[in-house]
């Protein structure tokens, strides 16, 4: 059984990673979504672990093979303990291939049988980012189809709360 991990920090999750999740359950026997923690990002993440996972799991629910989980480890050491030797990650531009190029070497580096996967993006969310979906949404613009319908629900109501 080919199991991979698909991680990110997904806050929150766009269209553009669920197409990239999509795309690679239909390689993969299956597919761990890991959601870090990431407390220092941009800040700190607008929505806390649990609703990020809450988000990604209802998000990828007609997925069987798909699963979702917190990390805040190592992604390696994660990979080794769902036993999956795979790394999935998407690009969009060549700024992301230079820092995830980086990340995929100190991966091998740390573990050699674990192995990283470029998905590349799809034209339409070649642009799409989880920090413009927040900035549009901050002030107030639209971002339905641009992330899940349950996400949009979420983003929309923390938005109008404040965080």
């Amino acid at each position: 059984m080919k199991r991979a991990v698909c991680p990110g920090t997904f806050d929150p999750m766009t269209n553009g990673h669920l197409d990239i999740i999509e795309r690679a359950s239909a390689v993969f026997d299956e597919i761990v979504v890991a959601v870090a923690l990431s407390p220092e990002k941009g800040g700190g993440p607008l929505f806390t672990i649990d609703e990020r996972v809450e988000m990604v799991a209802k998000a990828t629910e007609h997925l069987p093979n798909v699963s979702v989980r917190p990390f805040d480890s190592l992604l390696v050491d994660l990979a080794r303990q769902v036993g999956a030797t795979i790394i999935v990650k998407g690009l969009r531009a060549v700024t992301d291939f230079e820092r995830e190029f980086q990340m995929a070497q100190l991966n091998y580096r740390i573990d050699d049988e674990i192995e990283t996967m470029f998905i590349v993006a799809i034209p339409e969310y070649m642009y799409l980012s989880s920090s413009a979906v927040k900035e549009i949404a901050g002030h107030g613009g639209v971002v339905e189809g641009l992330v899940p319908a349950n996400v949009n629900e979420r983003l929309v109501g923390r938005l109008r709360k404040g965080r």
